[in-house]
């Protein structure tokens, strides 16, 4: 057999093997459960509850249940437009100057216009790569709070914030439907404490 053709079957093995990995992995990203807030007021919104399931490699925190609002998937697209280069972000659904939250088919097709957003954005390994979509998918952490940990202004890595999260049970507390009590409450605030204490 000649080195070239054996060359060309290690080869084709070791894409075939890489293509079988690649296949085995799987991040499942689900928008649900819309919620009005401030309902009684006039600043009220909706948020959503984003679960995330993966065994990729990716992801720090393989399950994790964040609520977002609009706005902040606003905030994530510019993000990620800027981080990217010339790749194109795909696209939100579009912004209502006036709707009521009240109108359901509104915030329904609102909620599959940012399912099938981020279904997109977790299939493209030039955003898996940024930070700020995992901060985004997997803690509470505000936009402004996103951005100080991903400059390097908080005493926290990024991984960290990610894992302190996790480790809270706060996104359980979301996917059960349930309220944080006071204690849990507290847990996010450490992330901007000192190491030493």
């Amino acid at each position: 057999m000649s080195l070239c053709l054996q060359l060309y079957q290690g080869c084709s093995r070791m894409i075939r093997n890489q293509e079988q990995k690649q296949e085995d992995e799987f991040i499942a990203v689900r928008v649900q459960d819309p919620r009005v807030q401030n309902e009684e007021s006039w600043y009220s919104y909706v948020d959503f509850k984003l679960f995330l399931h993966s065994n990729s490699k990716a992801f720090t925190a393989k399950t994790s249940c964040v609520r977002r609002r609009y706005s902040e998937f606003i905030w994530l697209k510019k993000q990620l437009q800027k981080n990217s280069g010339l790749v194109p972000v795909p696209e939100l659904p579009p912004k209502t100057p006036f709707f009521s939250v009240s109108n359901e088919d509104f915030i329904e097709k609102r909620r599959e216009g940012l399912q099938q957003f981020l279904e997109k954005v977790v299939n493209r390994t030039v955003f898996l790569s940024d930070s700020q979509l995992h901060l985004f998918l997997q803690t509470q952490l505000s936009p402004a709070q996103i951005e100080a940990c991903v400059q390097g202004h908080t005493p926290c890595s990024v991984t960290t914030a990610i894992l302190r999260y996790a480790s809270s049970n706060q996104g359980w507390v979301q996917e059960e439907g349930g309220a944080m009590d006071e204690d849990r409450m507290h847990i996010l605030p450490l992330f901007y404490e000192s190491p030493d204490r």
